[in-house]
């Protein structure tokens, strides 16, 4: 989405204020007499959109003459008229006022140059006094979302415009060809004009569809190469459900034993017709079980997205479950998924494979990975660490640390971190084995997912445990081995997710945090320890920095130390609980708590090219969301479709439907987002019940910059947790455009 950042223009004027006359007080000071010129609190003068409207007032100081004369000068490409027009308030006002209005938008020389007009209020009784506002004039940007998606015939596709600066109208006209001609089925919502409805009914193949919004200021309009709009192109399909997919599931049984399961499966439009899995439960591993068939689903219960949900039925052996689950789809048609075939619970998540994705193709290749389950006795338990393949089914030179029930030192790492060795192959299912020798014998099979072996895209594998040891499953992701993992890779913005336990309750929370490159650990987080509410907990503080340090390992093969959650400006102060982290990359990786019983697992993830400055108005989109895992049995999964629409004058709603029961979102909920990414999800309450409160912390998964004749815009996915006293059992729940 495009941004337009109050720091990113470069007409940063400062009022100036000249002053040559002087007045002597009655304690001999002699003090000067200054102008000042500002805008209305809450106009982005820097950003100033086609024909916006404002009232500019002159604060004169140190006079009893406040009368005032205005003019409006122009400089860099803007002149004249093409620079707005000032006229002085009448009768004139004190302070005086004059009222702004910026040029309609007719040059595109214009509109895109950031041209800087300038306002002057020039004091009646000393001409020398002045004061003096800059004006950045910015073209109407706008933004439909999804860009892409596959629509499958026959159903519903919702899409959302937005207009950026953010204080521009969000209002649209919106346009739907299929290969030039008008689309069959497209309607704009008759309450939301940033909101529309397509329906897959054309006769055309191939990315044949084209959905702009742009708004009626902007004449320039929209074209197939844009330079002041996006937008959404994409293709129909018989079904989006096609083609080979990795999945994982992790979960709970009818009787609460734990359940995971790793797999994949094949599917030709929505015709699921081959696949394996490997599935842990109570009664141990249960290895290489064939999918002989299933299906895909399209709901029927949400007309106005139907091309977002449905149900999976995998075919598999009498008593072999999870076997059914409500699935949510994102715009590149990941699956999020719970189950709902009444024989258990969980969430999980099914990706499609990415062609030549590299793996085991190009040496030595090291993954960071991350694995949660149970010991022997019931326990929870943790690992993360490295393990480097070579591309010959050697496993060498890798690292684990280990947390069972709270103890860092246990059965399988006894003098952390542990050396890891091994080897790995291909089963004839397609499968990999991979069998540990050290720290001790451990066997896994694992199943290459999307990505491939690019930094910005990396190569994932889901992997589950297949021995008596304990049963854990999780994910392993490709390291940047472009890095030098030292102390000074880890500097930008991270977004972490954390997951535990609190005795039959769980711990959940998000952090926001900054590192410096030097050892500094900065920045805010949300949690909720069985219903005990932290909310945005600032830590690294004055005077309590050192808490906060984090260091990288001697050996630089990316094992970190993190201090996390804590509160330094609670009395008495309570520390952070130590972490290590695994990278995969740059501010991105594993984490494991060290010791607490809590066990706390989860990810570190960049929030974008280093952070930046962000606005609710760029949230606006449909969002496949979904409980990431269930650390107790006490946990009801849950997925969703979410619709997030922006209606202007910072009116930002959200609507969707909820899973399980197909309920819609109780209308009046609502979306706030704070300038630095996290915010808040209100579910409104209905029947007299409270509202629900989530706290979201966003994602910038790629950038954009607003002044590029062609922008590549951001796409911001979240994180959420329940912030209610009452949710004792809280999962994290992750939502993707």
């Amino acid at each position: 989405m495009v941004m337009i950042k109050k720091f990113l223009l470069a007409v940063v004027l400062l009022n100036l204020a000249l002053a040559v006359g002087c007045a002597t007080g009655g304690n001999g000071i002699v003090t000067q007499t200054t102008v000042t010129v500002s805008a209305p609190a809450g106009i982005n003068t820097t950003a100033t959109y086609p024909t916006q409207t404002f009232t500019v007032t002159a604060t004169v100081t140190n006079s009893s003459n406040t009368a005032v004369t205005w003019s409006l000068s122009g400089s860099d490409d803007c002149s004249g008229s093409a620079c707005g027009t000032l006229t002085p308030v009448t009768p004139a006002t004190n302070p005086a006022t004059a009222v702004y209005v910026a040029p309609s938008c007719v040059s595109q020389t214009v509109c895109l140059s950031g041209a800087e007009p300038i306002i002057t209020a020039t004091l009646v009784s000393d001409t020398s006094i002045t004061g003096t506002l800059g004006i950045g004039l910015v073209d109407i940007t706008t933004e439909v979302a999804p860009s892409t998606v596959s629509v499958g015939t026959g159903l519903t596709q919702q899409f959302t415009a937005t207009a950026v600066p953010d204080d521009a109208p969000q209002t649209f006209t919106w346009t739907c060809s299929a290969n030039g001609n008008p689309c069959v089925s497209f309607s704009q919502d008759a309450n939301v004009s940033g909101l529309a409805y397509y329906t897959a009914s054309d006769n055309c193949s191939g990315s044949c569809v084209t959905i702009s919004a742009i708004t009626p200021l902007d004449p320039a309009g929209c074209s197939d190469n844009p330079k002041n709009c996006t937008l959404a192109k994409f293709a129909l399909v018989t079904s989006r459900v096609s083609g080979t997919y990795a999945f994982r599931f992790s979960g709970y049984d009818s009787s609460n034993h734990p359940v995971a399961v790793a797999g994949t499966f094949t599917a030709t439009n929505g015709t699921i017709t081959s696949g394996v899995e490997d599935e842990l439960t109570s009664g141990g591993p249960n290895t290489q079980i064939a999918i002989s068939g299933g299906s895909y689903t399209p709901t029927s219960s949400d007309p106005n997205n139907s091309n977002n949900a449905g149900t999976l039925i995998l075919t598999l052996p009498s008593g072999v479950y999870p076997n059914q689950f409500q699935a949510v789809l994102d715009g590149a048609g990941d699956i999020q998924m719970i189950e709902n075939d009444g024989h258990g619970s969980g969430s999980g998540v099914a990706e499609p494979l990415t062609k030549n994705n590299g793996f085991n193709s190009s040496g030595d290749q090291t993954f960071a990975f991350g694995f949660t389950g149970v010991d022997s006795s019931g326990n929870r338990i943790g690992y993360a660490g490295l393990i480097p393949m070579n591309g010959a089914g050697v496993v060498s030179g890798g690292s684990i640390d280990v947390n069972d029930n709270g103890n860092a030192k246990n059965s399988i790492c006894s003098a952390p971190p542990c050396t890891v060795t091994g080897t790995y192959q291909q089963l004839a299912s397609g499968a990999w084995q991979l069998a540990l020798t050290a720290p001790i014998a451990m066997n896994f099979d694992f199943y290459v997912a999307n990505g491939n072996t690019k930094a910005t895209t990396p190569l994932t594998l889901y992997a589950i445990s297949t021995d008596s040891n304990p049963a854990v499953s999780g994910t392993m992701v490709l390291q940047d081995s472009t890095q030098t993992y030292n102390i000074n890779a880890f500097d930008g913005v991270s977004v972490s997710a954390l997951t535990g336990l609190n005795g039959a309750n769980t711990n959940v929370s998000l952090t926001l945090g900054t590192t410096d490159g030097s050892g500094d650990f900065s920045g805010q987080y949300d949690q909720n320890n069985a219903g005990t509410i932290n909310s945005a907990i600032q830590f690294n503080t004055s005077g309590n920095s050192t808490a906060y340090m984090y260091a990288a390992s001697s050996s630089n093969n990316g094992r970190y130390t993190f201090p996390m959650l804590g509160n330094p400006g609670a009395n008495p102060v309570v520390a952070p609980v130590p972490f290590i982290l695994y990278a995969s990359g740059a501010n991105r990786g594993f984490l494991l708590d060290q010791s607490s019983s809590a066990v706390m697992t989860g990810t570190m993830n960049p929030q974008g090219k280093g952070g930046g400055y962000y606005d609710p108005s760029e949230l606006p989109g449909t969002y496949a969301a979904a409980t990431t895992t269930s650390a107790t049995s006490a946990i009801t999964p849950t997925a969703a479709n979410l619709l997030l629409t922006s209606t202007g004058n910072a009116t930002y709603n959200v609507a969707g439907t909820l899973y399980p029961g197909a309920q819609a979102v109780p209308s009046g909920s609502s979306y706030t987002l704070t300038d630095t990414g996290p915010g808040t999800i209100v579910l409104s309450g209905q029947n007299g019940q409270p509202p629900q409160n989530y706290a979201i912390y966003t994602v910038d998964t790629s950038g954009c910059s607003p002044t590029s004749a062609s922008p590549v815009c951001s796409i911001l996915d979240f994180f959420m947790i329940d912030e209610d006293e009452k949710n004792t059992t809280p999962a994290v729940i992750f939502a993707h455009q």
